[in-house]
Order: structure tokens, then C-alpha cells, then sequence
């Protein structure tokens, strides 16, 4: 019987033994893109280009080869010592460049979709992207005869996104080009932590017919490309889910139960037991 007893006890440390062995194995959803394999992968979803929208702050500035004539069209906003500006224009905000006594103006789009451009007026700009306000108002400038050889330059100044979750620097990022991909998003961030969910991804975006939410899996590059959130658009919340292991630490001592350090010391005191029993 104790030899029996005994034998029980030691198959029951083996098997400890293998499970915390087996807690420990390397996960399978810990790498990104399983599925990449020197294969052209079709990109089914669209490269989204950002477009103006209302509430948008946007730096326009023009220039030419006769200065006195495109500095009709960059508002100066005089500074005073406190880097308050004096006297903006109406519909016109204005961004401080501190250690100089001039700025340039930003220019805020109306709920409307509209700026108040110098000279050329109110000029509908929702829905366009950089290249094509810029076309537009270079076109128009040449159109009326105000410049010759217009260079414009249109900035977006406070379109961005959030990334939280398990990533290693949360936070708010400016969206400082076109076609911004998930990754691009997550490599601003420092990338995901090892707890962070590779394979429910989250997007949240506002949409024209309320919050859409986007799931997408990292692991998988063919899925994750296609999805309609591959691309940012500015407002977009990013969110990396905690993976299991990661929500068990948030409760008091609630990973022990997967640490290969208690399963052995279960199956230690388990033979440690057995031995002083039947010594």
C-alpha cells in the first residue's frame, strides 16, 4: 500500500510537473502576420488620403517669386510679449511662434465646411484633401490674375489620433501624412506590450451615421489589410485589449495559477510529503 501511495504521489508531481511545463510554452498569438509567406497579399482596402472636415485647423501658406504678392495672401498675426496675438481676422485663429514678433495664421473650418481665404472669400472646403485645396486655391489665384506663380502649401494642425491600451506609450499622435496604417499608428506608440491582444485589435471611428468599431487581427496580414480601418482617418481610437494573462494581474495573486514556479512548488511539497510520511 505505502509503495502504491507513493507511486500515486510521484505520477501526480509528474503530471504538475508537465502541466507547468506545458504554462509555459512560447503562445502562438504572440507574433504578428502568421500568415506572411513571401506571397503578394491583394490590397482590397482602399489607401485613405485624410479629408478637411468642420472644426479642422489648417495652415495655408502661399508663396512666390514676388513676395509682396503672396504676403497678401498669409495673414500675419503680430504678437505681443505673452505670445497673445492681437487682432485676428474673424474665422481666424491664431498659432504663436514664440522668440519672434510675427505668426502666421491658422485657419479654423466652420461648422459649415468653410475657411474666409484672403481675397478669394469664403471657400467651401469640406470633404477635400491637402493636394486639392491646395489645387484650388492655386488655380484660383492664377484664375483671377493674383499670382502668377503660386506655390501652396496646405497642413493639417490638429488632426490625430489616440492609441490606449497595452501599448508602450499611450497617448494622442498628429496624423502628419496621408495614408497612415494601423501599424504606422502602433509603431508611433512604441509599439504593443507582450500582454497586449494581437488578434482583437479595436478601431473606434465616427462615421457619418454614428461610432462604428473595427476588430482586426494582426496576426492574419491578409485580413488585417482588408479591413476599412487598415487606414487612419483623424479621430480614430486605437485600443489594445489586455490579454488574458494581463487581466489576471489585476487581481490578487490571480496569475498564480498559471506560474510554473507554483505548480512546481505544489509538486515539491507534494514528494516532500510523501517521503516524510513513509521514511
Amino acid at each position: 500500500m505505502k509503495k502504491g501511495f507513493i507511486r500515486t504521489v510521484r505520477t501526480l508531481a509528474a503530471a504538475l510537473l508537465l502541466v507547468g511545463a506545458a504554462s509555459c510554452s512560447t503562445p502562438k498569438n504572440v507574433a504578428y502576420f502568421q500568415d506572411l509567406d513571401n506571397v503578394v497579399i491583394p490590397q482590397t482596402a482602399k489607401p485613405i488620403q485624410i479629408k478637411i472636415q468642420p472644426g479642422d485647423k489648417l495652415s495655408i501658406i502661399v508663396k512666390s517669386k514676388d513676395k509682396s504678392l503672396s504676403d497678401l495672401f498669409n495673414l500675419p498675426v503680430i504678437t505681443s510679449r505673452l505670445g497673445q496675438a492681437s487682432g485676428p481676422a474673424e474665422g481666424v485663429t491664431s498659432r504663436v511662434y514664440y522668440g519672434s514678433s510675427e505668426g502666421l495664421a491658422d485657419y479654423t473650418v466652420t461648422p459649415e465646411g468653410e475657411i474666409d481665404f484672403p481675397v478669394l472669400g469664403m471657400i467651401k472646403v469640406a470633404g477635400m484633401t491637402r493636394s486639392e485645396l491646395a489645387a484650388f486655391i492655386k488655380g484660383d489665384l492664377i484664375g483671377r490674375d493674383l499670382v502668377k506663380d503660386p506655390i501652396v502649401t496646405v497642413e493639417f494642425l490638429n488632426t490625430g489620433i489616440s492609441v490606449l491600451g497595452e501599448v508602450t506609450k499611450p497617448g494622442r499622435y498628429d496624423i502628419n501624412r496621408d495614408e497612415l496604417t494601423l501599424l504606422d499608428a502602433l509603431a508611433l506608440a512604441g509599439d504593443m506590450t507582450i500582454q497586449g491582444q494581437r488578434e482583437n485589435v479595436a478601431v473606434v471611428r465616427q462615421e457619418a451615421d454614428g461610432i462604428h468599431t473595427y476588430r482586426i487581427d494582426l496576426t492574419n496580414i491578409t485580413d488585417a489589410v482588408a479591413s476599412p480601418a487598415y487606414y487612419m482617418q483623424q479621430g480614430d481610437i486605437i485600443y489594445v485589449e489586455p490579454n488574458g494573462v494581463r487581466k489576471r494581474q489585476t487581481t490578487v495573486n490571480g496569475n498564480n495559477v498559471l506560474s510554473t514556479s507554483f505548480w512546481v512548488s505544489v509538486a515539491s511539497l507534494l514528494t516532500s510529503v510523501a517521503v516524510l510520511i513513509f521514511k
